[in-house]
This record gives C-alpha cells, structure tokens and sequence, in this order.
C-alpha cells in the first residue's frame, strides 16, 4: 500500500457512495466549498487508517466522498514521530471522513477492567501560523466561544522555532468523540473562509519531505537542523511518463516553478524523445542540496501519482 513513488499515500479516488451527512456546518455552502484538514496519527494508527490492502481507508473514502492521505511511514511532523493525515474534498465530506478515523481509532483503544468510560484520544491538527488568528480572534474571543459551544478543550500551540522553515502550529482538541467533532466543525468552517489558509490548500505536504528527510535517523526528536552535507549541491535524474510532464510542468511553466521555488531545487526536463535507457520515461534532472532535491521530487511525484489515480477511476 504504501508506494514509494509519492510523498503521500492514498487509495485511489472512487465513485462515491454518500452516507447521511453529519451536523450541517455554520456554512450554507458547505457541500460546495473545497477545503481540507491535517492532523496527526502515530505509526500504527496510520496503519489501522490504511487497512490490509488499503481496504480501509478505500471504504472511508467511498463512504465520505472526501480523499484522504498519509504520509510516508518514515515521514514524521517535525519533533514528533507522528505521522501527517490530510483530508480534502467539501466541508462536509471532510468531517464525516475525521469522524470516520476518529471512532475507528477509539474502538482500539483498549478498555480497562471495571472502567465503562467513553474511550478519549486527543486530537492535533496541524494549521498554517498564518491562519490560526482566525481561529482566536481578538483576544481570544473566537476561540473561546468554540470552546464553549463545543465543550471540548483547544490549545494551540507557539510556533516552533527550533525547525527552520516550519509555518505550522498544533491545535489540540480533548473531549470525547462528539465535543471534539463539533470543534473540529467550528475550527474547519472558519478556516475555510479564511484566504490565508485556502492559499495553502494546494501544496500543504511540501514541508514533510524536506523538514523529514534531516530528521529522519533522529527518531522524531525536536533538535534543530544543523547538517553540513545536506547543504552540499547534488544532481539527481528521475524518470517521468511522457504523457504526465505536462502536468509536472502545469501551464506556462507554473506548476514546474513552483515546485522549484518550494524545494529550493533546480529542474530541468529533457527534450522530447529524450527518454530514460530502455523507457519512453522523460528525464527530470533535480540540482541542489539533498533535502531540495527529496522535496522537489516528492512534490513532483505526488502530482504524477495524483495523475495515475484519477486514470484509475
């Protein structure tokens, strides 16, 4: 299940079979609008996520209509050895989906003798720095009121310094299944209507490869990225189907320059009929230091592999 070819995993994007919706979100066009959400599972529940064969996370795309993702098993949020989920699609699609993962990870919480408690997980969103006003408010006011409507407890945390290039914060959420939800609900629809954080709805895993490719071998330890010979310029030459270059390099050349000017890489692509020995592959050559080079590759292969899904179809 877990493809080395992208930085993220999924199952691949089916008709879907819609089941009943959950509370309507504050938003009236919630089934329109295109969001998504991230938030953090450990190594083993990501592997409950994806199901034997991928079996799992197929049936909750098919019965949420939203798609979701993983990160590589050795791809950790930085300084913490917890993996990345991401969810997209309508904002509904995209709740029902959390709640679909939320209660199959609370059915595996082991149940201790004597205690008939509701299982409780916390659970941590990841949102970009430059979104997380709307969810406070001025001093504090917006996320106050969520957590009085929802009963649920929400922290968010400072900025991580000590990761250069990190613009992610965690928001925690304690509180059983239903609290939780509604916050999540509050927290999504504002994040929504908010352009800072759609403008990051596009490329929202870039940071995963590149802050995790040097922090991996550390164990998810939260220590600052001081390696020398990741700095050092490298080249690397990939093979891609010559019918998906157009959509590496996107039109006029805008897909391809964003992706350099994420990772930081050089990118060039061979001329047509210039393929890979023995393929019809066309080369991809990625100048830089290490860490620019994984990323730009990986942002490259996700489209591809975005590509190869939807054919699948």
């Amino acid at each position: 299940m877990e493809s080395t070819e992208s930085s993220y995993v999924s199952s691949p994007e089916q008709q879907q079979k819609r089941s009943p919706p959950p509370p309507a979100s504050p938003t009236s066009d919630s089934e329109e609008k295109l969001t998504y959400i991230r938030f953090l599972v450990s190594n083993a529940a990501a592997g409950s996520v994806i199901g034997k064969g991928g079996a799992t996370i197929t049936d909750f795309q098919s019965q949420s209509g939203a798609r979701i993702q993983l990160s590589r098993n050795y791809e950790f949020f930085p300084g913490t050895s917890d993996r990345i989920i991401m969810i997209s699609g309508g904002i509904d699609d995209a709740l029902k989906a959390v709640e679909l993962i939320i209660s199959k990870l609370l059915r595996e919480i082991p149940a201790e003798d004597g205690d008939d408690a509701e299982p409780r997980m916390r659970v941590r969103l990841v949102v970009p720095n430059t979104a997380c006003g709307s969810i406070i408010g001025k001093g504090g006011s917006i996320i106050k009121s969520f957590i009085e409507d929802s009963h649920a407890g929400i922290k968010i945390s400072p900025l991580d310094t000590n990761f250069f290039g990190l613009t992610d914060r965690l928001v925690t959420i304690t509180g059983t299944i239903a609290e939780q939800m509604h916050a999540i609900d509050l927290i999504l629809s504002k994040l929504a209507d908010d352009p800072h954080y759609s403008q990051t709805m596009h490329a929202p895993f870039s940071y995963a490869a590149a802050y995790n490719s040097m922090n991996h071998g550390l164990n998810g330890a939260g220590v600052k990225f001081q390696q020398n010979k990741e700095d050092r310029t490298n080249s690397v030459t990939i093979g891609v189907a010559d019918e998906h270059i157009g959509l590496v390099v996107g039109r006029g050349g805008r897909n391809i320059m964003e992706i350099s000017q994420n990772s930081g890489a050089r990118i060039k692509i061979s001329d047509r009929g210039d393929f890979m020995s023995g393929t019809t592959d066309r080369k991809i050559t990625i100048t830089g230091s290490q860490r620019a080079i994984r990323a730009a590759e990986d942002m490259i292969m996700q489209k591809v592999s975005y590509a190869s899904e939807r054919e699948t179809d």
